[in-house]
């Protein structure tokens, strides 16, 4: 029985990772105007309590995490097991009170509205973190030594997750690039400043923040102003691991800057 209770450590480890990244995420991104207004635990707290619940929630479950990863201490397998229970008491009290929101277990990707299959998975992640207390073993030793039930657990905590369903449904309905919303104009930003067009070009501009941006499909851009009083205008493309930069210089032929441009409307 001791693989039995060994095969559970990675599936709670990788489980509570997830989840703390995909809370930070959604805090980060901000996601949709009143996203978090629809995500447990958020939803049960006021208004500027959601933020703080949600990003403690997602320490808790980095504690855990790494508790049950490096060190055998039964303090950390117990206080697994508390988690995931008081997490089933939560999603029936959502589905009670809220039943329009969404557990929030991975973030903005579980904003589906609380069902049987949410339920169903904190109570068999309850049994699991229950089994995973007689583990001899820390969980890296777990982790570098999986067996098949792990890949036995691992099947049944995808049946019973509808972020799945969720996930396939986006990949084939996706919207176009242009219609979907983009990063935020900080993280584009950020990426515009790691390229090699812009490093050819921040010494000779007169600023390192830009006096104008805007969207139009895909790309973003940036103007700015070099010490020749021309414009430098950079676009970014708004998809992708490593998205596209292009780069124009514009004399300014007497204007100060680019004071008119024309959007494009998607």
């Amino acid at each position: 029985m001791t693989h039995v209770w060994e095969s559970q450590l990675p599936l709670l480890v990788v489980l509570l990772v997830l989840g703390t990244m995909a809370k930070v995420i959604t805090v980060r991104s901000g996601g949709e105007p009143g996203a978090l207004s629809r995500l447990g635990p958020a939803v049960l707290v006021p208004g500027r309590l959601r933020v703080p619940a949600l990003l403690v929630c997602a320490a808790c479950e980095l504690v855990l995490a790494m508790g049950l990863l490096v060190t055998g201490h039964p303090i950390f397998r117990w206080a697994t097991v508390a988690f995931f229970a008081m997490s089933t008491y939560v999603l029936l009290e959502l589905r009670r009170r809220r039943p329009d929101a969404g557990c929030g277990c991975f973030g903005e990707v579980s904003s589906a509205p609380v069902g049987i299959r949410s339920i169903g998975r904190t109570v068999v992640l309850t049994g699991m973190a229950g089994m995973s207390v007689l583990a001899p073993v820390p969980g890296w030793v777990a982790v570098v030594h999986p067996s098949w039930l792990t890949a036995a657990g691992l099947a049944l905590l995808l049946a019973l997750s509808p972020e799945i369903d969720g996930l396939i449904e986006r990949a084939r309905f996706r919207a176009p690039c242009e219609q979907r919303r983009g990063p935020s104009e900080s993280a584009t930003l950020a990426r515009l400043r790691s390229s090699g067009a812009w490093r050819a070009q921040r010494d000779g501009l007169t600023s390192p923040e830009p006096y104008d941006s805007w969207r139009e499909l895909c790309w973003r851009f940036f103007a700015f102003q070099n010490h020749d009083n021309d414009d430098v205008v950079f676009a970014v493309y708004l998809s992708g691991r490593r998205p596209a930069v292009r780069m124009a210089v514009v004399g300014s032929e007497g204007s100060e800057s680019l004071t008119e441009y024309t959007p494009v409307s998607a």
